[in-house]
């Protein structure tokens, strides 16, 4: 990944969040898809902006709010851009600044590059194990300087357990309790959308394991930037790392966790 494509997405970004954040401060409309999944004019407007930045770079687009491709157009493909143009749309309908953009690139079946934005914070989060892991504010200009390189925390005293908003499944309480009977007492933090992939990768929480539904464009950017910084993000059963352009573009039930941590 180029220092050129990398200022290339940063500033996709962030004309995308300025229109996203313009729509955000308004009464605005919300409609259902037909996977019953809400969305507005603010995902639509910031997928146009993110395609059409990414576009000269020649390498195919699946965003989540664009037509997609067969499997058989893609299956074979090296890379693909993998786009989700505002990750946590029932939390942008909530107005809780839980939401954010993500781009990630898919490399024969891996993720190798990610970038998470957050348009409330002004904050950046991007790299792959290529080039490690970087966190900026919007307003730089030099985003690989050394001073923004993530300084991996991974020594929680107490260890943190992050989810999603709403409350524990029965068998993430099991697994909470199982983690605690080997560590001690767990933190909880809630948090919606590939946010969490911010206190991931600062090392600020430990576990995120998720038993819902995810399409691969809410989290393969944060598996490239958490797997830069010594994470790992897995399938819960086989305990392999997550792969992407899979036929139903649909992840397994996953656990996000630091590498040097057993179960």
């Amino acid at each position: 990944m180029t220092e050129e494509t990398i200022k290339l997405l940063i500033k996709a970004v962030r004309t995308a969040s300025e229109e996203v954040l313009k729509i955000y401060a308004e009464d605005f409309a919300v409609e259902i898809k037909p996977d019953h999944s809400p969305v507005t004019i603010a995902d639509k407007l910031s997928s146009k902006i993110l395609v059409k930045a990414l576009s000269p770079l020649g390498i195919p687009i699946i965003s989540e709010e664009e037509e997609k491709m067969s499997y058989k157009e893609r299956e074979n493909l090296p890379q693909i851009w993998l786009i989700d143009p505002v990750d946590g749309t029932k939390e942008f309908i909530k107005k809780n600044d839980q939401f954010c953009i993500n781009i990630a690139l898919v490399e024969n079946g891996k993720a190798t590059f990610g970038m998470i934005a957050s348009p409330t914070e002004s904050r950046i989060i991007f790299g792959g194990k290529e080039i490690g892991a970087f966190e900026i504010p919007y307003t730089t200009d030099d985003p690989l300087n050394e001073k923004w390189r993530v300084k991996f925390k991974n020594n929680n005293k107490n260890k943190v357990i992050i989810h999603s908003n709403g409350g524990f499944s029965g068998t993430v309480v099991k697994f909470v309790r199982n983690l605690e009977l080997k560590y001690g007492p767990l933190k909880v933090i809630k948090k919606g959308s590939a946010l969490k992939f911010f206190d991931l990768v600062r090392g600020t929480a430990d576990f995120y394991i998720r038993l819902a539904p995810t399409m691969e464009w809410d989290i393969a950017a944060g598996q490239a930037i958490y797997e830069a910084v010594g994470g790992e993000v897995l399938h819960i059963e086989t305990l392999l790392p997550l792969t992407y352009n899979k036929p139903q573009l649909k992840n397994p039930y996953f656990l996000a966790k630091k590498k040097n941590l057993t179960l």
